[in-house]
């Protein structure tokens, strides 16, 4: 018997980022946002992956506040606490074309 469960992921979204190019996921609102989070307004995870071939960065902030820089490299899937109010960025490698891949995911409490 197969059992299939369903993930609490919502709205992934491909992006490429040029070396130059900082690119805000979530956090100042609609028509600003690279993505649309299902859960703003409220604490949440953040589901990125690499799926280029160059390592790049992951920027919280809050307020303008880095809060949080996460290098990513290759193949790298990395859950990121998103509180309310936290920004998301996505900040590229100086030396080429960056892919990403963002989701978001419900808040476990349990955690």
């Amino acid at each position: 018997m197969l059992f299939l469960t369903q993930l609490d992921v919502y709205a992934q979204t491909e992006f490429v980022l040029d070396p130059s190019q900082s690119m805000i996921m979530t956090g100042k609102g609609p028509g600003q946002d690279g993505t649309i989070n299902p859960y703003d307004g409220q604490d949440c995870y953040a589901l990125v992956k690499n799926i280029g071939n160059r390592a790049f960065s992951i920027r919280v902030q809050e307020e303008g506040k880095v809060i949080e820089e996460i290098p990513i490299e290759k193949g790298e899937l990395k859950e990121v606490t998103l509180l309310k109010g936290y920004e998301l960025y996505l900040d590229p490698n100086p030396e080429g074309i960056a892919k990403a891949s963002v989701a978001y995911r419900e808040w476990d409490k349990k955690k």
